[in-house]
């Protein structure tokens, strides 16, 4: 895989208490989502978040590894829905810190089975990078599920 660059910009008016930003999705030009101290501590009001954004970035780097790992054991995705929970904490001694991710991850991949879909959950928790940067300093947790008509087989590690 060839190196990837990607850039996101903020530009903030005002104090951090009062003031407000507005955060770009500078390579792709995809968003423009307001930000500010309020949504990140208290009602996001509309406004998004640091640790907002972290769990769309782990959730989507999520997806598109297990859809690859799926594909790759010759049973692609028809359909993948990914969470990502993102919690900070107050970490003695640290300050405010990332302490977990918590995945859920439901899909339907025709020809898989209970035991092919947990190896593939496996595999694209170990092959997505932004599991590995969270894993460098707090603990990711996945819940998955395969969906077959009129079945769920819960595949939560136990």
């Amino acid at each position: 895989m060839p190196r990837i660059v990607r850039e996101a910009d903020v530009v903030w008016e005002g104090t951090v208490a009062r003031g407000f930003g507005v955060v770009t999705a500078a390579t792709s030009k995809a968003f423009e989502l307001p930000a500010s101290l309020a949504s990140r501590i208290g009602d996001p009001e509309g406004k998004t978040s640091p640790e907002e954004l972290l769990a769309a970035a782990h959730a989507t780097c999520f997806v598109t590894s297990l859809g690859s790992e799926l594909a790759r054991a010759g049973t692609p995705p028809e359909r993948l829905e990914v969470r990502c929970t993102i919690t900070m904490d107050e970490v003695e001694g640290l300050g405010h810190r990332i302490v977990s991710s918590a995945i859920t991850a439901r899909g339907v991949a025709p020809g898989a089975d209970a035991t092919s879909y947990a190896e593939a959950v496996e595999a694209a928790d170990a092959g997505c990078s932004f599991s590995a940067l969270i894993k460098a300093s707090a603990t990711v947790t996945i819940e998955a599920a395969l969906e077959t008509p009129g079945n769920t087989h819960d595949l939560t590690p136990g």
